[in-house]
């Protein structure tokens, strides 16, 4: 991951401003300017303000439809030969919503098949062999998580294609197996239904889930201590690209407000463009009525102490450093009262993502420390997730001492 510095030069024309880093912020009350809204340091080259968006039209979607909406668009109007995108199998099993098929999708029928949530690692890169054969692909628009897009971009000039862009969705945690994200749902959140469009761990601290009969929200404090390593990759714990900062446009929902009650389906995501092919393709779906632009992602509250906590009680670390993990999580009632106290005190909006951010790439640089050790997990890292952690060993004594433990127990 360390290629990321280089590479962002390579795909947007220049590299983030790495000292752009906030810590300050809680200070703006939600408005417009300074620290409240997005900086490079963490989200990766900005080409305009993150903003707030909405997919128009896309009924069956995890969310509103926004990346489909995009793909659609710009295959619909002749900008792209085909997509690549990741559907759900095809087959008989009920569960297939957690089985992910890479597909080439010449349609806007085929492009269709990418709604809805494919929690497990996918082999994205698997259509490429496809392309190359076909001579008629010579405008590709290629749609992936942060691993798969690495994974493109060092091998998209061999593809000898015309024009390439690349959308891209913020990605953390993702299942190693569809068998893994199944057990997840219904031994952690307790859902049985196996007929699922989508699951978030979402900004009200509550895991939704959204199927075709119901939908369910569950506390993060309720769920069993025990479920976490088991529904996360190894990939994903050594990850530090949580944004998808080489994609042309990032799409997520962490910096966006979450309205007390609402859904996936009726909430905004966040839009992050990054070069002149973003925009491009942003307005292409605006022109075709698919998008629907809402206002600069701004946020509010502070970060930096409940990131650090959240990685204290991280059940992953406790393993890490010899803690005993709790086997079952908070009753219900009282996971519903931290969460809501949390999520009405704690970080909003973009500083919500920062907190997330943070969380994710202080955890999994303990990992990688517990794992590679110090030396090959620093070399391993990008400037910028170096930077955050630095901050956080200066800043906060009980990280420092974690990272010490974690460091000590691999040498023992």
């Amino acid at each position: 991951m360390s290629r990321m510095d280089e590479l962002e030069v390579v795909v947007h024309g220049r590299q983030r401003q790495v000292d752009s880093l906030v810590w300050s912020d809680d200070d703006n009350n939600g408005s417009s300017s300074g620290s409240s809204t997005a900086e490079e340091g963490r989200f990766g080259v900005l080409y305009e303000p993150v903003r707030l968006a909405q997919g128009v039209g896309i009924p069956g979607a995890q969310w509103t439809g926004v990346v489909t909406g995009i793909a659609c668009s710009m295959l619909d109007t002749g900008q792209v030969d085909a997509v690549v995108c990741i559907a759900a199998a095809e087959d008989s099993n009920e569960s297939s919503w957690s089985s992910p098929e890479p597909i080439l999708a010449r349609t806007v029928q085929e492009v269709l098949r990418g709604r809805g949530v494919k929690p497990a690692l996918a082999p994205s890169l698997r259509v490429l062999d496809e392309i190359q054969q076909d001579d008629s692909v010579k405008r590709l628009l290629f749609c992936g998580v942060g691993c798969a897009v690495q994974a493109f971009r060092a091998v998209q000039d061999q593809l000898q294609l015309e024009q390439v862009y690349v959308l891209g969705t913020n990605c953390a945690d993702n299942s190693p197996t569809p068998e893994a994200a199944e057990r997840f749902l219904r031994e952690g959140v307790r859902v049985a239904d196996k007929k699922i469009r989508g699951y978030e761990f979402m900004q009200d601290f509550n895991v939704h889930v959204k199927t075709d009969n119901a939908y369910i929200t569950r506390p993060y404090f309720s769920l069993p201590g025990t479920i976490a390593e088991p529904s996360i990759a190894k990939s994903c714990l050594a990850c530090f690209d949580y944004t998808n900062a080489l994609a042309d446009i990032s799409v997520g929902y962490m910096g966006a407000p979450l309205v007390s009650g609402a859904r996936m389906d009726e909430s905004y995501q966040t839009l992050t463009v990054r070069n002149e092919r973003g925009a491009q393709m942003v307005q292409t779906a605006v022109k075709a009525g698919r998008l629907r632009l809402g206002k600069v992602a701004v946020g509010q509250g502070k970060h930096e102490s409940l990131a650090a906590a959240t990685v204290q009680s991280d059940t992953i670390v406790m393993a890490m450093t010899g803690r005993p993990v709790p086997e079952s999580g908070m009753p219900v009632w009282m996971g519903k009262i931290l969460a809501f106290v949390i999520s009405n005190v704690g970080p909003k909006g973009i500083n919500f993502a920062r907190y997330s951010i943070d969380y994710h790439i202080l955890r999994n640089y303990l990992h990688v420390v517990d794992e590679w050790g110090e030396e090959r997990a620093s070399n391993g890292m990008p400037r910028y997730a170096k930077d955050i952690v630095d901050h956080y060993i200066r800043s906060d004594p009980k990280f420092g001492k974690l990272c010490s433990e974690v460091a000590a127990a691999l040498h023992s």
